[in-house]
């Protein structure tokens, strides 16, 4: 069985923990404190030396990307019903796939994710901290906006990313979307993204991760 080294309040670990949910995978999951700093403890760094979760260990294999783990669980494995997977063997279609999941790694990264990082976590987690908080957090949100109306967009013209069916490509962008008021990016002007969402949220196999209903509760004792 896979081992996935997860923290729960991780949406990438999420993303990961969520697909194999769909696809009816079972992975040994192993959580590891993150707030506590035990990715960056000697034993985790030994399997990834990035220090960073979610890590998938199958075997030999050991993928230390949230969107490599995506590509390895969906082109893997086949879904029950009508034989749709959430990848693809055509290499067009694994390209349109693939922009997607590029744009979970930069647009959404560095807006939405940065934004319910700091307000909701404490620190960008990111990697890059070089300007003040309060500058990191403002610009996270500009451009939070900004991917929010390319999605919207998008979004108004088909229910899902590409493909005309759901892909690890909606897996990859819906996480922290739908987690962005954690950091105060509303959702509210965005019609056809919050549709996108409740269709996400209604297949089934889905599983929730805290955030999606009370986007406060971490800061409610504050």
């Amino acid at each position: 069985m896979p081992v996935l080294y997860s923290y729960k309040e991780s949406g990438n670990s999420y993303k990961c923990r969520l697909l194999a949910a769909f696809l009816g995978v079972k992975l040994d999951i192993v959580e590891i404190d993150f707030l506590g700093d035990e990715q960056h403890g000697e034993d985790f760094l030994a399997i990834n030396p990035k220090g960073e979760v979610p890590t998938l260990v199958d075997g030999d294999t050991v993928l230390t990307d949230s969107a490599a783990i995506l590509v390895y669980l969906a082109g893997n494995t086949t879904l029950n019903n009508n034989s749709t997977t959430w990848w693809s063997s055509d290499i067009a279609e694994q390209s349109q796939i693939t922009e997607w999941l590029a744009f979970a790694a930069s647009w959404v990264q560095y807006g939405v994710f940065t934004a319910r990082a700091i307000l909701s976590f404490g620190g960008p987690y990111n990697g890059i901290g070089t300007a003040s908080t309060e500058q990191t957090l403002k610009e996270s949100q500009i451009r939070g906006v900004k991917s929010l109306e390319i999605l919207n967009k998008r979004l108004s013209q088909r229910e899902w990313l590409t493909l005309e069916r759901p892909t690890i490509a909606d897996i990859a962008v819906f996480v922290y979307v739908a987690l962005a008021p954690m950091g105060d990016v509303s959702l509210e002007p965005f019609l056809h993204v919050r549709q996108w969402i409740k269709r996400l949220e209604g297949l089934p196999g889905f599983i929730p991760i805290d955030g999606l209903d009370d986007p406060l509760y971490r800061r409610k004792n504050e």
